[in-house]
């Protein structure tokens, strides 16, 4: 396994400071690129299409945030922007809060997905854009339609819901297996050459002393992973269609994992 020095120089910061924020954030950059090499262009045109459908100072939900890749890419690009990022990990959590600590553009509320309640805890009744990223397929399909459901009624009519994740078409099993063997082999090159994968990257959270605490819990919640499903793009948009959705429809994808827009 990767030390510390060797894995983007992730480390606690200088003592009495805490811990060094935008050293986590670019580490969990890294080991998520390492599954997914097309991730930053998916954001890309996640926020293309924010701006073109809802303008350039939407009110955003980063739903199940983690450390607030698309809060922090959402600002950069639409600084009038604000966020309300939502999830339940803590330690995710805990590198979202102390990245984004004295921005009132952003605000974090923990919360499970799975809650029905959870939409009360917002601060806002609704919202220009949902937007989430590579989190949702930790949900079986049952209780992602109901998300899909609290989502409609949180969108503002006009407004947008973006999904980017793995969504898998059960009918090209032949397709399928070819695109498993090249991304893998792709990964094993990247392991090669020292890229972390996700088990690693959680020793590491677990090994510093900021973020021991909040990994053992996040443990607790939720185990080794979710195991969820990953339906087609096609489930995707006849579910957000049927749960108030006025269109929806693939905006992109790559040979492993698409983005889904739903228009309200």
């Amino acid at each position: 396994m990767n030390d510390i020095s060797d894995s983007n120089d992730v480390a606690t910061a200088e003592a009495g400071t805490g811990a060094d924020w935008g050293a986590w954030q670019d580490s969990w950059d890294r080991q998520q690129e390492w599954y997914m090499p097309d991730r930053e262009e998916r954001f890309r045109v996640m926020l293309d299409m924010v701006k073109a459908l809802v303008g350039t100072a939407p009110r955003v939900l980063d739903l199940a945030c983690g450390t607030g890749s698309i809060t922090a890419r959402l600002l950069a690009r639409l600084p009038d922007a604000v966020s309300t990022g939502v999830d339940l990990d803590p330690a995710l959590l805990a590198i979202a809060e102390g990245t984004f600590a004295g921005d009132d553009r952003v605000t974090f509320v923990t919360a499970d997905l799975k809650d029905p309640q959870w939409v009360t805890r917002l601060p806002y009744d609704s919202y220009d854009a949902v937007l989430t990223a590579t989190a949702l397929h930790w949900l079986h399909s049952e209780p992602l339609a109901a998300l899909y459901g609290q989502v409609a009624g949180l969108v503002r009519d006009g407004g947008v819901f973006m999904n980017a994740d793995h969504m898998i078409d059960d009918s090209t099993p032949r397709i399928n297996a070819a695109e498993r063997a090249r991304r893998h082999l792709r990964m094993e090159q990247a392991r090669a050459a020292g890229a972390l994968d996700w088990a690693e990257w959680w020793q590491l959270a677990a090994q510093d002393p900021v973020l021991a605490g909040p990994t053992a819990r996040r443990f607790e919640i939720y185990g080794e992973h979710a195991d969820g499903d990953t339906p087609s793009a096609q489930w995707h948009a006849r579910v957000l269609r049927e749960k108030g959705f006025g269109e929806a429809r693939p905006v992109w994808c790559s040979p492993s994992d698409t983005l889904l827009l739903a228009l309200k």
